[in-house]
């Protein structure tokens, strides 16, 4: 028997598969933005407001999933703003109590997505959502499994960072070009759109951690014989709050990009 905790969890994937199952059936295609969040006050509503204006300025139909890991500084209480403003059909706060690493709140997100694309970005606007119709665009005309933003081809670019960074950025990708052989120019960026099964899939796959979760999504991708499209991007560094990237970051970088490389 059903205990009553059941019946909500329930009656919630019900109704999400009623909805895939309408947006399937009237042949729309429907994008579902994962929003990964930890003290993103001063961020969310300005990221939420640009999404927004995005879709609805391109003509395709979005949800955006904020899965925020327990943020001490009020960014759920923000969320549940965003709730009430752009309704809760176009905004889902789905939380989790503490931060449990990028990988799961992925598979978080994608438990509560109804589209049948989903697009990962930053929350902090080193992510501009004005590139979005473009990453559709480039996934039409050539019917991509993935589209990757790329900050090293075309007009891609990075602003807001110092050249020791910048340094520290070029060589960590040239130094995963050489070792993995991915077919990809970015593979740290964290901007990309995936078909739905496509994603599921390569989660299923993906044992990485931290920053080398997204290099094993891409080789994984590959092995897998999905298909990648790139499109280019500025990348411009967080304006509020603090970066993520410490020293500990970078050496569990480099362990994991040798794991990597020698598991691969």
């Amino acid at each position: 028997m059903a205990s009553h905790s059941d019946i909500p969890n329930r009656a919630g994937s019900q109704r999400r598969r009623a909805k895939e199952a309408e947006a399937e059936a009237a042949g729309a295609e429907k994008y579902s933005v994962l929003l990964p969040t930890y003290n993103e006050r001063e961020n969310l509503p300005l990221i939420v407001w640009l999404l927004v204006k995005s879709f609805e300025e391109s003509g395709n139909n979005c949800e955006i999933i904020v899965i925020d890991d327990g943020s001490p500084d009020g960014t759920q209480e923000v969320a549940k703003q965003l709730e009430k403003i752009y309704g809760s059909d176009k905004i889902l706060l789905r939380p989790r109590a503490k931060k449990l690493g990028l990988g799961t709140a992925y598979i978080h997100g994608i438990q509560h997505a109804t589209g049948n694309f989903i697009i990962i970005m930053d929350a902090d606007l080193s992510h501009h959502p004005k590139f979005i119709p473009e990453f559709i665009r480039k996934q039409k005309e050539g019917n991509f499994d993935i589209v990757c933003g790329t900050r090293y081809r075309g007009n891609g670019g990075v602003y807001g960072w110092d050249l020791k960074r910048k340094i520290i950025s070029r060589g960590a990708n040239l130094f995963t070009q050489i070792l993995l052989r991915p077919g990809v120019s970015d593979l740290t960026g964290s901007f990309r759109l995936y078909r739905k099964e496509v994603l599921q899939k390569l989660m299923e796959k993906c044992v990485s951690k931290g920053y080398v979760f997204q290099m094993e999504m891409i080789v994984r991708a590959r092995q897998l014989n999905f298909t990648i499209g790139e499109v280019p991007i500025s990348f411009v560094d967080r304006v509020y709050g603090e970066s993520k990237l410490g020293g500990n970051e970078i050496v569990s970088f480099l362990k994991g990009l040798l794991t990597l490389f020698a598991t691969t």
